[in-house]
Parts: C-alpha cells; sequence; structure tokens
C-alpha cells in the first residue's frame, strides 16, 4: 500500500511540476531581495511630474487602443483618438490601483501565519511596499493626464470584494498573475514607443522593471501550491481563475470613456466587442500567462471554458 505523504513532508518531496522542479522558495526569495536592492525606483523621485506634456504625443500606443481598426476608429479625427488614448490609460491605470490593493490584501492574507524573519516573508513585504508606490504612481498619473479615475462598476468592485475574501492562496496567485501580466505585456510595448509621452514611458517602465520580479514571485509560489494543494483547491483555483478572467475581461476598459470623449457609448462597446484586431491584442497579451496556467493544469474542465468565454484564450 502506498503512503500518501503529509502536506509539510510533500514540499521537501515532490518538488516536481510538468515544468520540472521546482525551487527552494527560500533562494527564490533571497534572489529577489536582492533584485529589489538594486533595481527598485522611488516614482516620485525619479520621474519628473513638473514637466508639460508634449504635444502631438499619445498616452497610450495607438494599436492597443480599444477601438483602433473598427469603423468607428476610422472615422474617428486625430485628435479623437489621441483623447480616447488618454481616457483609456487613465481607465487602465485605475484598473491597476484596483488589481494592487486586493493584491496587496491577498499577500498579507498569505504570510499571516508564516515565519516573519523567512526570506519569503521579506519579499512579499517588499513587493506589498512596491505596490504602495505603483498605486500612488498611477493615481498621479491620473491626475497629471487631466482625466477623471474609472473605477471598475460597483457591481464587479463588490463581486471581487468577495471574491478576496474567500480566495485560497493558489486562487490568490492566479488572480495575481491575471493582474499583472496583460498589463505587463502593454507596457513592455508602451514605454520603449517614442510615440508615447515621455512620462507614461517612465511610469511603464518602472512598473515593468518592479513587477518582473512580482510575476516570478507568483509564478513560483503558483507552481508549488498546484503540486502541494489538496484535489478540492486545484479545482476551485480553476473555477475561481475563469471567473477572474471573465471579471478582467470586462472590466479591462471602463466605457464611460467613450461618452467622455464625445462617442456613442453603446455603439463603441459594439464595435469593441466585434474587433478581430482587439481580441488579437487580448490573446496575445494573455498568451504567455494561459501557456503558463495550462501547463500547471489551472486551465482545465469548467474553468478552461470560463478562460475562453472571458476572450483571453482562443
Amino acid at each position: 500500500m502506498t503512503t500518501v505523504p503529509e502536506a509539510s513532508e510533500r514540499d521537501v518531496r515532490v518538488l516536481r511540476d510538468a515544468l520540472g522542479p521546482l525551487r527552494d522558495r527560500e533562494q527564490v526569495a533571497a534572489r529577489l531581495l536582492e533584485a529589489s536592492a538594486k533595481h527598485s525606483f522611488d516614482p516620485e523621485k525619479d520621474l519628473d511630474w513638473e514637466a508639460p506634456l508634449e504635444d502631438g504625443k499619445w498616452f497610450w500606443p495607438p494599436e492597443l487602443v480599444s477601438l483602433y481598426g473598427t469603423p468607428l476608429w476610422r472615422r474617428m479625427s486625430e485628435e479623437q483618438r489621441m483623447d480616447l488614448a488618454r481616457h483609456e490609460a487613465a481607465s487602465l491605470a485605475s484598473l491597476g490601483i484596483w488589481f494592487e490593493i486586493i493584491l496587496m490584501q491577498l499577500l498579507v492574507r498569505h504570510i499571516y501565519d508564516k515565519p516573519v524573519t523567512s526570506n519569503h516573508v521579506r519579499y512579499a513585504l517588499t513587493e506589498i511596499a512596491d505596490e504602495c508606490r505603483h498605486s500612488m504612481m498611477f493615481a498621479k498619473l491620473i491626475q497629471k493626464s487631466g482625466t477623471p479615475a474609472y473605477p471598475v462598476p460597483r457591481p464587479y468592485h463588490n463581486m471581487a470584494r468577495v471574491l478576496k475574501t474567500v480566495s485560497t492562496t493558489p486562487g490568490s496567485f492566479a488572480a495575481t498573475l491575471l493582474g499583472e501580466e496583460i498589463l505587463d505585456w502593454m507596457q513592455r510595448l508602451t514605454f520603449p514607443d517614442d510615440r508615447v509621452q515621455t512620462l507614461v514611458r517612465g511610469v511603464t517602465r518602472i512598473h515593468v522593471v518592479e513587477e518582473a520580479r512580482h510575476v516570478r514571485y507568483a509564478r513560483e509560489e503558483l507552481r508549488r501550491q498546484m503540486v502541494s494543494a489538496p484535489r478540492w483547491e486545484q479545482e476551485l483555483t480553476r473555477l475561481g481563475s475563469g471567473h477572474a478572467a471573465r471579471i478582467f475581461s470586462v472590466c479591462f476598459v471602463n466605457p464611460q470613456v467613450y461618452e467622455n470623449v464625445g462617442l456613442d457609448r453603446r455603439e463603441a462597446v459594439a464595435q469593441v466587442r466585434s474587433s478581430g484586431h482587439r481580441r488579437e491584442v487580448m490573446q496575445s497579451g494573455a498568451e504567455r500567462l494561459t501557456d503558463f496556467l495550462d501547463d500547471i493544469g489551472v486551465l482545465r474542465g469548467v474553468g478552461r471554458e470560463l478562460w475562453k468565454s472571458s476572450g483571453l484564450l482562443a
């Protein structure tokens, strides 16, 4: 008769998944702490917030604007297109703040019962400090851009309140990656683009550099959790990540941006939903994440179908 090891023993003996051996948790955190010490930023000091915005420059690459390539886009003036990009940048910054506030709460819950002197906990606290700075940076960018903030619709705001309250550890890290990796993909296209405002490029560069560590931490921990968690928790993670993907895809751009630049909201939303270019952008942004989740067994069963219905998975 084969004896199934206890969870604590499995942490030692079963450190392998479809991607290969898992790295030691403390060693991973130690490397991330070292990287944080070398490559962290203070947006208040490292960005020139007093410099005037540049005429004729975008706030977001046009190819990443939701209406790009649609019949409505072709009817819009260049000025209106750039104004839409400015409002969508603010919408994405607002979404980023929402996600980061959720992430900070999930990280605090994750480390509550962990050894406080461990590298793993120290790095989690370092990441929380990063996210605090990011949220303030995004808020300041919204103010600088001269747009309103764009909170997610109230039903989704409250739904996330429930999800973050009942989320298990692997579910928390799956949701973390969802919130980080698609925006990261877009920002990697933004910061080298000299068509974009210098300030926006600086904000996205800081976020990309620091988020690379956050993604590594979340990926390593999610792999570990999907190996060691009981089956019910793995299944809950699959379902929860699928529902989170659907919420994320709906909330990605607040439809109020269309009204605020003088467009018909209903027509704009309909054209975004039917846009092949937009679907390709969102699936390309999610591809690295969905490939990873597929490899470690998250995209299975009903959860996979939920991801497909979100539009983030082909």
